[in-house]
């Protein structure tokens, strides 16, 4: 049985940072995409970083890129967001999310196939 367990989530300051992890299990993911969708109160799941697991090649939405930083550690098999200068409007729970497809199509939340039960990222003003 697949899962991917998030952890890191919590209330941080804003201009502060977490790191979120997603732990994986239930198969072998070497030919998935890898990455993090978030979803804020009364808005749509938005994609947030992808990576894939073989090679380690990243994507990110536009309000990540210079902030935020995915990576993986393949001997864990678990998937970490870096969030550095978070603002209040990253606050939302982050998902993550496994996609067994290309890099670049990791982008709509219908297209993957398996999620995590989501960790809250709270950042005040």
């Amino acid at each position: 049985q697949v899962q991917l367990v998030e952890s890191g989530g919590g209330l941080v300051q804003a201009g502060g940072s977490l790191r979120l992890s997603c732990a994986a299990s239930g198969r072998t993911f070497n030919s998935y995409t890898m990455g993090w969708f978030r979803q804020a109160p009364g808005k749509a799941r938005e994609f947030v970083a992808a990576i894939r697991w073989s090679g380690g090649r990243e994507n990110y939405a536009d309000s990540a890129k210079g902030r935020f930083t995915i990576s993986r550690d393949n001997a864990k098999s678990t998937v970490y967001l870096q969030m550095n200068g978070l603002k209040p409007e990253d606050t939302a729970v982050y998902y993550c999310a496994a996609f067994l497809g290309p890099l670049l199509v990791f982008r709509e939340e219908k297209d993957m196939d398996y999620w995590g039960k989501g960790t809250l990222v709270t950042a005040s003003s």
